[in-house]
């Protein structure tokens, strides 16, 4: 960081359904882009945004966290959220700025993370829903799905759930909460860890529809977890049913 520049940290929100993910792409269109493009409109300059991590193609967010620094020392902190949002598309939304300590990072400082994933019946579906909710014939029972939630709190190797893709030097992560529930006629599956690996949570919410479906034992979760194999995991879930919903530091 330059001296005499500010660092300020966003609150962000968008609707992942038409961006190829939230890192920046050579062609595809990116929900960093869009944010860096405004950033230069400002500024009159090409500006780095740094996010707390990447969504994919097709998942939301309601509380992705980012980070720039500024040389712009006439716009108070909390005005690049207009400032941003005039210059924004639609599905890109600034909720919050706000100036922060200049050894704050939106990654390197985040100390949990929480993901929502939503499901309803077909019965259930409106025209809203279709790019925000994965659609089911009918739903699994709350006690089965928590039986198989239970056995991902605390710290385990999340091999199973990634893909032979992840680029992770260790797939050992911690997870704080996992849970099922009901909201109205949504069916939620909420989860907090301290980090992610790629298609983790899609690969979680996945399999544990699938057990549910086969009608397999809580116990079921724990012997896959526990094998570190990705050959015993079930589907991955469609990326529309998956936000982000925030990021925690200290």
């Amino acid at each position: 960081m330059r001296e005499h520049q500010r660092r300020i940290r966003l609150l962000i929100g968008y609707d992942g359904t038409d961006f190829c993910g939230w890192q920046v792409q050579p062609v595809d269109r990116s929900v960093q882009g869009e944010i860096e493009k405004a950033l230069a409109a400002v500024h009159g300059h090409p500006v780095r945004l740094h996010g707390s991590g990447r969504t994919d193609t097709g998942v939301h967010a309601t509380g992705q966290t980012a980070h720039f620094d500024t040389d712009i020392a006439s716009i108070p902190a909390d005005k690049f959220v207009p400032a941003l949002n005039s210059r924004l598309p639609g599905d890109v939304r600034i909720y919050r700025s706000e100036e922060v300590s200049p050894d704050f990072h939106a990654r390197y400082s985040a100390r949990r993370r929480a993901y929502r994933y939503v499901v309803r019946s077909y019965a259930s579906m409106t025209p809203m829903d279709q790019r925000f909710c994965l659609s089911l014939p009918q739903l699994p029972g709350l006690t089965r799905l928590n039986g198989y939630a239970s056995y991902l709190v605390g710290v385990h190797d999340f091999t199973t759930f990634t893909t032979a893709k992840d680029a992770s030097e260790s797939r050992v992560r911690e997870i704080y909460q996992a849970s099922w529930n009901m909201d109205g006629a949504a069916l939620e599956f909420t989860i907090c860890g301290n980090a992610f690996l790629w298609r983790m949570v899609r690969s979680l919410v996945g399999t544990m529809l699938d057990a549910a479906r086969e009608g397999f034992p809580p116990e079921y979760m724990h012997d896959i977890l526990s094998a570190a194999d990705r050959g015993m995991a079930g589907t991955t879930a469609p990326a529309m049913g998956l936000r982000l919903e925030r990021v925690e530091y200290e």
